[in-house]
């Protein structure tokens, strides 16, 4: 009967998603839904109401079977990104860590709590808050450090900036992760998608801005740096999707039909193929023709002296 209650709950949850927070980096909190997921899907660690001003965390397994579960005091959710195609945050890269937002979470409540879970031993390792109006953005692979969205505008989502807490000495650290060839004092837009590198260390964000246009975020969760790279306006960013290709970050539509390509490292914007080279084409058609014109003209040299030697022999016969 408690593993059919606990399938019933997800289901229901799963209908009935809690959107708390629509901000930088993860979107919303939610319970329920698909939760975060370990790299391939095997794993969702997913939360859902206990009814009781509690929360139970799951670990639910292929064929959406409950393998364990553990009660959470107080109201916890994941942090999620996405629109149509939710993607859960807070695993770190090892698989160790887990770090789960209070709901409702910032900008509406302070102060911010996370609650940090030790997967492998399912337990609660402590829980962080922190004065003011925070949001979980991401997390290092071994995470040792956490990046955190702090809003400036109580109440506004669309301003920003992002912070550094060092999950070891459990303390935020000064300054701000920025763009350096950046001079905005803070950031500004919504997250449509995002995707991560093979190792867990780069975090690349799909963002638009209040004004509309897009832009990405490349965040080096170990360098502790980020880049933000324009892209071409698009009034259809929530058809847009992000995956890495070796050293290039694609941003393609949902069908697979490819828009730009970012260089990671460079950040030269692209379109996919360059397009098709008639540049090259028409310098080789250039070249031609001029190869062509002075073969034409040797030609017709070679054959004024052949018409002078021939008009010669003539004349000396005569």
């Amino acid at each position: 009967m408690r593993r059919l209650a606990l399938c019933l709950a997800i289901a229901v949850a799963a209908l009935v998603v809690a959107p708390v927070v629509l901000a930088d980096g993860p979107l919303y909190v939610v319970q329920g839904g698909a939760g975060v997921a370990t790299p391939g899907g095997a794993i969702h660690w997913v939360t859902v109401s206990d009814g009781n001003h509690g929360t139970l965390l799951e670990k639910v397994t292929a064929g959406e079977q409950v393998d364990y579960w553990i009660r959470l005091k107080g109201s916890w959710g994941t942090p999620t990104i996405g629109a149509g195609v939710q993607n859960g945050q807070g695993l770190s890269h090892d698989g160790r860590t887990l770090v789960l937002e209070s709901t409702p979470g910032p900008p509406y409540a302070a102060p911010s709590r996370f609650l940090v879970v030790n997967v492998p031993r399912m337990r609660v390792e402590r829980t962080i808050v922190l004065p003011g109006y925070f949001s979980l953005d991401a997390l290092s692979p071994d995470a040792s450090r956490m990046y955190l969205i702090e809003y400036t505008r109580q109440g506004d989502l669309s301003h920003y900036i992002v912070r550094a807490f060092d999950m070891r000495t459990q303390r935020l650290l000064p300054g701000k992760i920025v763009d350096r060839t950046d001079d905005e004092k803070t950031m500004a837009g919504y997250a449509i998608t995002r995707t991560t590198s093979a190792d867990g260390r780069w975090v690349y964000t799909l963002y638009q801005k209040p004004s509309g246009e897009p832009f990405v975020h490349a965040l080096d969760t170990v360098g502790g740096v980020a880049h933000c790279i324009d892209l071409p306006p698009n009034h259809n960013l929530y058809n847009i999707l992000l995956s890495l290709n070796g050293r290039t970050l694609a941003v393609h539509w949902r069908s697979g039909r490819p828009w730009i390509n970012v260089a990671v490292g460079s950040w030269q914007v692209s379109e996919p193929g360059g397009g098709f080279p008639w540049a090259w084409v028409g310098a080789a058609i250039g070249g031609a023709l001029a190869l062509l014109a002075a073969g034409v003209l040797l030609l017709r040299r070679r054959r004024g002296k052949e018409l002078e030697q021939h008009a010669g022999q003539e004349l000396g016969l005569a």
